[in-house]
């Protein structure tokens, strides 16, 4: 089972994978109001999320992230949980995920080289002041491994704090590691290698 683990500063990030309970519920709803403003404003709408959808999904997105089996890694900012949210992902490379990353917008062409402490040479795109006004600024990190992509995004909600945090960001997408499970035939335990 291939899965990403990570190494974020607790007193920087606060995990939203595996934070079940009320542990870590403040900064979920302050982060996904922000995700649900900052998605409206694309819309064309007021930019202001819910406050009884954000509740709603505070308390689902752990159970959601729990499923996904650390296929997907999720961080808000401690200090301003509306400042940024960064997550990482990990995906099956396929002919149409690599089509659809062909489609982007030119924009998503202006990526320059970032080096990953376990995943090597990747990508590193930063749109921290996008040419649509109601766009919220965001970075993202890309490795291609061959069999997988491995994407790291971090997405605010204010374009004027956004420098402040992208050091930190990178610090974070530079941990990012893929970690497996073998089964080896002669036993009935699972094998779990580190990163090389």
């Amino acid at each position: 089972m291939t899965r990403l683990q990570a190494d974020a500063d607790a007193a920087r990030w606060v995990a939203v994978t595996g934070s079940l309970g009320l542990r870590g519920r403040r900064h979920r709803r302050a982060a996904i109001r922000m995700l649900l403003g900052q998605g409206s404003l694309m819309m064309g709408g007021q930019g202001r999320g819910s406050g009884m959808l954000a509740w709603t999904l505070s308390q689902a997105a752990p159970l959601l992230l729990r499923r996904a089996d650390g296929r997907v890694l999720v961080w808000v900012w401690r200090d301003d949980p509306e400042l940024v949210v960064v997550a990482a992902q990990v995906q099956e490379i396929t002919p149409q995920l690599r089509a659809a990353r062909a489609m982007r917008p030119m924009e998503y062409d202006d990526t320059e080289p970032f080096q990953g402490a376990y995943l090597g040479m990747g990508e590193r795109l930063v749109l921290d002041e996008p040419q649509t006004p109601n766009t919220p600024p965001l970075a993202e990190y890309t490795w291609d491994t061959g069999a997988y992509f491995v994407t790291v995004t971090a997405v605010s909600g204010d374009r004027e704090r956004f420098g402040t945090v992208i050091g930190s960001v990178d610090e974070l997408a530079r941990s990012v590691r893929i970690v497996d499970d073998l089964r080896v035939a002669e036993t009935s335990g699972v094998l779990r290698l580190g990163p090389a």
